[in-house]
């Protein structure tokens, strides 16, 4: 690279010291290669051991609770220690954690809170299942943190699944201390059983030994059930007490019986099943009743109330709860609701204080009598349990507003029946018989008006001991509305029956499941009407439970107050009809009025209005030219306003909705703001009646005043522009289906009048407009002209450039083919240089060679002179000087060559400068 900046001749004294340098010390060359070499190596090592420490190494764990904390905090992940602990404890909670979790950290104090309640009893172990180098993360591999396991001695682990609440954790901890509640005592029992939830009871006796065959196994199952359902619906107790479990019919020691309220309670069938803790489990899941459910959601992504809510209507009841509490009034007021709801034979054992135990001789609870349930509610009248299918009929004439209601009932007769039933509940195929006789027959149920209540009776096509009932009545839609849950579309006094059927007493005859009070004397007390409604009705409704503290913001969202200061609500959700009926939070949350709310909901044409989700970030402003409406402004706006309305139907992710913006500001500008209202609403944030809902965006109804009923859609085919917005307008709110008088007349010539001048206006103004937009298009035109002629000579320039350009770069090459050509020549004078130095020091070599001989010789003719005589000394020394003379001759002349030839050389350098 020195050689690029020299371009004559002063550049070539650089190159020949070093030259000479190298030439006479190769090992220099060895040298460098050799340094070079390593200060490769030496950097690629670098390099290497940098890349591999790119990730810094995990910092080494600390402790995640207090060193004061009754939680063992093996922060390393000990799990093997861990396990040494759980051997000397009875039950030990395992809480695995990653110490970056924030779901762990959140529930750090919950878990330090129990700890702080129960370290006497329960060993609490945390371990942190994180850290690379633990055991517990090589050996576990947990999706979420944190993750709670429980062991009672050698069985588990029992992972906890519900809220990380202090609360629920404390009460699922002692659940799995005492998986068994033992009931030594009469009182005991009836406490046991009146609980909403399901019991599984197992009788012992203690007398014969400290631990009675089957006592572990029951015991287990216990721990099994906690394990498979961690919300621990299933309680499990043990009878001590001989007399005690007479009383529930369990006389051999081992047995095991699942109460139930509504339907007949089961014993373990030990000569079907094997008598494992396995199968008294999944006997128990299989087989019990649950009445009410709680729901836990565990805040994230999950399909549970999506799979409840797909099963039918369910009534979500919000209430406060604490799972450590003795007592809930709320709680066990609502369990007496869901068993009356639930008790569709009214039997004595839904009652939850169960009273009937206090006869111990009651067959209900006799197991020797099989069948001791179905002869209990064969003591009951058949009108009281029937099988019933509410109809409505066609409209008899396409002008009338009338439908004929039927409640079809199938009734056996007092004949020969079966010694036992196996299935109470209704036959789907009986219903589908009688509704294809009942459909056979519905000509002789038609009735334009009838204020009565005509039932007939026709006997079944393939049993002669059933037959059909049918009650009708007429029911004018116009006054639908006004019905109420105690005055239902059946409540009258007359009751007849058709001349061509089956006679039978009034009392025989099944009204309407809303008033069957009316015709069954012995059915008048408060509260008869709700039991067993979900049994006789086609809306049954699944009951849940929510508890408030944790999950009020899923009651928020389906129309909770949340200003509320009692978090008590209620609300059906029909996710097949996609409405849901919210309970008023004026009214306190207690039995009569879910009852009512029930009700309401179950009758044929409820009067329940479905709640509409509004939106609460819309704020009304007078100053707004398109006016905003919401759920709660719809009515208002829409229809009991004095004005033609004209509404979108618009998406915020709608794209095209949003370009039409600019239109609808225009036409409500055009537009008389006395006569006209352009508004829009947002149908992903607003709920609208069904008779309102569209699939398609934008939507444009209108809405003309006198004729709100009469909405008016704009045809899809047309395009969204101001004329044809207007055209519309004006074509359908001059129009009118009824003759106009001559006031309506003069009204509509002022209308118009009106709108003419209006429009005259409008026309002038955009006439102005026109004449600004002419000007400002001269003056565009100018500016533009005046671009074009500044563009055409920035193109000129544009052009002398690139030609200037062109030429530069030929100049450029040009130069480096010179300095190339240069650097060439410079080489090779450099060689030819150090060939010349090279000479140099051979001739210099030489003539030291021969100054060393001509000192020998003139020794040797010293000493010959001292030795010979003169004369011979005389003819030596000439013989002598001949040949130095000859030798110095040849020498002169081999120098003067070679001086000639490098000036020679020198000057033909010289020209070629």
């Amino acid at each position: 690279m020195s050689l690029c900046g020299d371009s004559g001749p002063a550049g070539a004294p650089r190159l020949r010291p070093r030259a000479a340098q190298m030439a006479r010390r190769p090992e220099l060359l060895c040298g460098a290669a050799i340094l070079l070499g390593c200060a490769f190596l030496v950097a690629l090592k670098v390099t290497c051991s940098r890349a591999k420490d790119v990730t810094m190494p995990a910092k080494l764990p600390v402790n995640f609770f207090s060193t004061r904390s009754p939680v063992i905090d093996l922060f390393r992940g000990q799990l093997d220690y861990a396990d040494h602990l759980r051997q000397d404890s009875e039950i030990v909670l395992y809480f695995f954690y990653a110490p970056w979790c924030g779901q762990s950290i959140a529930a750090r104090e919950e878990i330090e809170h129990v700890a702080s309640r129960l370290s006497d009893q329960v060993l609490f172990v945390a371990v942190n299942c994180w850290w690379n180098q633990g055991k517990c993360r090589k050996q576990k591999h947990f999706f979420y943190f944190p993750v709670i396991h429980l062991y009672h001695r050698s069985f588990g682990p029992i992972e906890y699944k519900g809220p990380m609440s202090a609360v629920y954790i404390e009460k699922f901890v002692r659940r799995v201390m005492t998986p068994l509640l033992y009931i030594s005592s009469r009182s005991k029992l009836l406490d046991f059983l009146s609980n909403y939830e399901p019991g599984v009871l197992g009788y012992f006796e203690f007398n014969a030994s400290p631990q009675p065959p089957g006592y572990l196994t029951f015991f287990t199952s216990a721990l099994h059930s906690l394990k498979k359902d961690y919300l621990g619906t299933i309680r499990f107790g043990v009878i001590t007490d001989k007399h005690v479990a007479e009383e529930i019919s369990l006389v051999h020691s081992g047995s095991v019986y699942l109460h139930r309220h509504v339907n007949t309670s089961l014993i373990y069938p030990n000569d079907i099943m094997n008598y494992t803790a396995e199968n008294i489990c999944k006997w128990a899941l299989e087989n019990r009743e649950m009445l009410i459910r709680w729901l836990r959601p565990h805040g994230g992504k999950s399909l549970l109330l999506n799979n409840e809510l797909k099963k039918g209507p369910a009534l979500l009841i919000f209430i406060p709860y604490n799972p450590l509490a003795e007592i809930h009034p709320l709680l066990d007021e609502i369990t007496k609701v869901a068993l009356e709801y639930h008790n569709c034979n009214k039997s004595q054992a839904a009652e939850p204080d169960l009273q009937h135990l206090g006869d111990t001789n009651s067959p209900a609870f006799d197991s020797s009598v099989p069948d001791a349930h179905t002869k209990l509610s064969e003591t009951f009248s058949i009108t009281k349990s029937p099988c019933c299918n509410t109809v409505v009929l066609p409209q008899w004439h396409s002008i009338s507003r009338t439908h004929n209601v039927c409640e079809l009932c199938i009734n056996q007769t007092l004949g020969v029946k079966p010694n036992k039933v196996h299935v109470p509940h209704c036959n789907f195929f009986e219903i589908e018989a009688a509704l294809d006789s009942f459909y056979l027959q519905e000509h002789t149920f038609f009735q334009v008006i009838s204020s009565t209540i005509e039932c007939s009776n026709f006997l079944s096509f393939y049993s002669p001991f059933s037959y059909y009932t049918a009650c009708c009545r007429t029911v004018n839609r116009h006054f639908l509305s006004f019905i109420s849950s105690e005055k239902t579309i059946f409540q009258t006094p007359k009751v007849t029956f058709s001349s061509h059927r089956k006679k039978d007493d009034a009392q025989h005859s099944i009204p309407h499941i809303e008033d069957r009070n009316c015709f069954i004397p012995d059915l008048h007390s408060s509260g008869t009407n709700f039991t067993g409604l979900s049994c006789r009705t086609n809306k049954t409704l699944n009951l849940y439970l929510l508890d408030s503290n944790l999950f009020w913001i899923y009651a928020e969202r389906l129309g909770a107050s949340r200003s509320t200061h009692v978090k008590e609500f209620a609300a059906i959700v029909d996710l097949k009809e996609e409405v849901h009926y919210v309970l008023d939070q004026n009214q306190s949350l207690v039995g009569s009025t879910l009852e009512n709310f029930i009700k309401n909901f179950s009758i044929l044409y409820s009067p329940l209005k479905r709640h509409l989700v509004d939106d609460p970030s819309v704020h009304l402003h007078d100053q707004r030219v398109i006016t905003e409406v919401t759920t709660n402004t719809f009515h208002q706006t829409v229809f009991l306003s004095e004005k033609n309305v004209l509404l979108l139907y618009y998406a915020q992710w709608c794209g095209f909705c949003a370009s039409l913006n600019h239109i609808f500001i225009q036409l409500a500008r055009l537009l008389p703001p006395d006569n006209f209202i352009v508004a829009r609403i947002d149908i992903t944030r607003n709920d609208l009646p069904w008779e309102f809902m569209t699939d398609h965006l934008p939507t444009i109804l209108f809405f003309p005043y006198g004729r709100k009923e009469q909405s008016v859609k704009f045809p899809e085919d047309f395009s969204v522009n101001l004329p044809n917005l207007l055209k519309f307008i004006l074509h359908h709110s001059s129009s009118s289906s009824e003759p106009c008088t001559k006031e309506c007349l003069h009204k509509e010539t002022v209308l118009q009048q009106g709108h003419i001048s209006h429009l005259e206006k409008e026309i002038e103004k955009l006439r102005s407009e026109i004449t600004a937009l002419h000007q400002a298009h001269d003056q565009l035109e100018a500016q533009l002209s005046e671009a074009r002629r500044e563009e055409h000579r920035l193109q000129q320039q544009k052009h002398t450039l690139e030609k200037q350009h062109k030429t530069l770069q030929l100049h450029s090459k040009q130069l480096q083919a010179t300095y190339n050509q240069k650097n060439q020549e410079l080489l090779a004078m450099a060689e030819k240089l150090q060939e010349l130095a090279d000479a140099s020091e051979n001739l210099l070599k030489e003539n030291t060679l021969l100054r060393i001989l001509v000192a020998s010789r003139e020794g040797k003719l010293q000493r010959q002179d001292e030795i010979k005589e003169p004369l011979q000394s005389e003819q030596t020394l000439s013989e002598d000087n001949s040949e130095v003379s000859t030798v110095t001759a040849t020498l002169e002349e081999k120098r003067v060559d070679n001086i000639d030839t490098t000036e020679t050389e020198h000057s033909s350098g010289s020209r070629t400068e």
